[in-house]
């Protein structure tokens, strides 16, 4: 477990941090005195680490930067989301979502945990989504990818106790950020979606990494729902019937490949979240 005080010059690392959400937790872990690199494909002022999430070789790139850095916490908040028919989304697209998704955060913890055991402590914070746990029609690869970001979690979580090594893991539902774009924001507008200020839930992602909690999901009635439909999916299938047709109507007049709507990853000023 984390106090505020104890940021003072930890090394960190965090990937999306030019993002919606990533921006403002950047500013909070600075000012408790925290040594903050980011990490993204743009360029950012202060330490930064410039690598392409979404190609293989940006991946390995990045991972030996973090190698070198060894950082005492890393958080894995970049990622990139497709809304729309499974059947409509680019291959190069797809593979791009899951290798920022999730095959970057994987590389990169892999890439870290060789130091943090040496140590005897260190802090993996993942950030995934409410999507993650509630897989949403029209989000199959972003939900699957989230999915296996949060059983990545607490397959590790379960390998590394003892070490001295937290694993968290926060949901977030919506955020009001660039990361949704028209399309997503006309659907959020159809089914009275809750989106939360980024400012409200870096703080959170911050709380929990402090607190050492395993898993944070942010928002009501998504919290609920989450355990819902571990238990019973088959209710939670009904009960978003309505919000699925919601979505098909938006591209009932898109063929196929070419239909939906491409949200690129979050933490880059051109594929921000």
């Amino acid at each position: 477990m984390l106090h505020e005080e104890s940021l003072e010059g930890r090394t960190i690392l965090v990937t999306g941090g030019a993002g919606g959400i990533g921006s403002p937790l950047v500013s909070l872990l600075r000012n408790r005195g925290a040594q903050v690199t980011t990490l993204g494909r743009g360029d950012m002022p202060g330490r930064h680490i410039r690598a392409d999430l979404s190609t293989q070789a940006g991946i390995a790139h990045a991972a030996e930067q973090a190698r070198l850095l060894a950082p005492q916490m890393l958080f894995n908040i970049a990622g990139r989301q497709y809304f729309g028919p499974v059947e409509g989304q680019r291959p190069a697209d797809l593979l791009g979502d899951y290798l920022v998704n999730l095959v970057a955060p994987v590389t990169l913890t892999q890439a870290v945990l060789p130091t943090m055991k040496q140590r005897g402590r260190g802090h993996i914070v993942n950030v995934g989504s409410v999507f993650g746990s509630i897989n949403f029609a029209h989000f199959a690869a972003y939900s699957s990818a989230k999915a296996g970001l949060k059983g990545f979690s607490q397959a590790l979580r379960r390998e590394v106790r003892g070490t001295g090594i937290t694993v968290c893991h926060v949901a977030p539902r919506a955020v009001r950020t660039g990361f949704n774009g028209p399309l997503v924001q006309r659907f959020a507008e159809l089914t009275g979606i809750a989106q939360d200020e980024p400012i409200q839930v870096a703080r959170r992602i911050l709380a929990a990494a402090q607190a050492g909690k395993a898993e944070t999901v942010i928002g009501w009635p998504e919290a609920f729902f989450t355990r819902l439909n571990a238990l019973f999916p088959g209710l939670v299938d009904r009960a978003l019937a309505g919000n699925d047709a919601k979505a098909a109507s938006l591209f009932s007049h898109i063929a196929a490949p070419t239909g939906g709507a491409t949200i690129t990853p979050i933490g880059e000023k051109t594929h921000a979240r």
